[in-house]
């Protein structure tokens, strides 16, 4: 059985900085064979690719919408998206992912969290 749990989100001043972190939580597997990352989904829009890092942490991939003023780190289960320069088109709800295997471009992930919201006001 397969949990991801999210937190961190909330409201946040344009300009402002986010830190969101996942904890995953795994029976009966190493969660080191488990490649993690963030999704995103604004209100009316399709859920987009946001940051995933490989199962050791070795490799990390990002958005364009995103590069350049986000970092995604792992330490073991848990993994840590920092974002800066937040604008309003940040926001959306957050969904922390991960698949079995499988690489992080492009990341494909099987299993989801519940979402946490992230307000980002002009």
């Amino acid at each position: 059985q397969v949990q991801l749990a999210e937190s961190g989100g909330g409201l946040v001043q344009a300009g402002g900085s986010l830190r969101l972190s996942c904890t995953l939580t795994v029976s009966g597997r190493d969660f080191t064979f488990y490649t993690m990352g963030w999704f995103r989904q604004a209100p009316e829009k399709e859920r987009e690719f946001v940051a995933a890092i490989s199962r050791v942490g070795g490799t990390t991939a990002y958005a364009d919408s995103v590069k350049g003023r986000s970092t995604i780190s792992r330490d073991g289960a848990k993994v840590t998206l920092q974002m800066s320069s937040l604008t309003p088109d940040d926001t959306a709800v957050y969904y922390c992912a991960a698949n079995l295997g499988g690489g992080v471009w492009p990341f494909r992930p099987s299993y989801w969290g519940q979402g946490t919201q992230v307000t980002v006001s002009s």
